[in-house]
């Protein structure tokens, strides 16, 4: 895990050229018939064959296009036929920015399927007093407080709390409808989009899930995604 200033400065350093080969993608190569399917964030393992996947790690990581997540999608208004982030969003200084974003790219019918870290969950445990829930990732902590601390905020990598009511309400927002939380994980109301996306959701605990998950609609003809 990079730290906070190994991080900042890879962003400061690459994020024009990030920027900028986003803005090439859109305009030269990106496609314009509707029916994409579109990863966000697959990171260093999570590369899905037959999706466009999209990171700002192209250095460790595999991803078809480099673009930074903070910007803009790369991808024409209403191309987007299922789109996919696992434990993404709450890296984001903006979710609701990205939702509409989001929203704009996918085509009437189309899907998003997003998830994170569950906060909800991690409220529930904490007030329970179950400290076993917690892990000790990225910090070994002893106390009930500093597992949720870390949960929540990994060192201060995750940029906000992902409750399911919160959560809802920015998609509902940007447009979307439909809302549905998936339980347990591995769960989807679209396996004609998404099943094969559900073998990246290592989830054991299918009481008490580490990781809320939500599908959401645009409003619309599904056109064929």
């Amino acid at each position: 895990m990079l730290s906070r200033t190994a991080k900042a400065t890879y962003y400061a350093l690459a994020g024009p050229a990030m920027a900028l080969n986003g803005r090439l993608y859109r305009g030269l190569r990106a496609p314009r018939s509707p029916g994409l399917r579109v990863h966000l964030g697959p990171g260093q393992v999570n590369y899905i064959d037959g999706w466009i996947n999209v990171d700002a790690n192209r250095f460790t990581g595999r991803c078809d296009v480099w673009a930074d997540l903070r910007n803009p999608l790369p991808f024409h208004d209403g191309t987007v036929g299922a789109l996919y982030s696992h434990h993404v969003v709450e890296h984001l200084p903006d979710i609701a920015r990205h939702f509409a974003d989001a929203f704009r790219c996918l085509a009437p019918g189309a899907v998003y399927r997003v998830a994170g870290p569950h906060g909800d969950m991690a409220i529930r445990k904490f007030d329970q007093g179950d400290a076993g829930w917690f892990g000790d990732f990225p910090d070994r902590r002893r106390s009930i407080g500093g597992r949720f601390e870390n949960f929540v905020f990994c060192r201060q990598e995750h940029l906000t709390i992902l409750t399911r009511s919160f959560v809802m309400e920015l998609l509902e927002d940007a447009g979307f409808t439909q809302l549905e939380s998936c339980m347990p994980v591995r769960e989807t109301r679209h396996p004609a989009l998404f099943s094969d996306v559900l073998r990246f959701e290592n989830e054991d605990d299918f009481e008490y899930p580490h990781t809320l998950v939500i599908e959401a609609v645009k409003p619309g003809r599904n056109t064929g995604a």
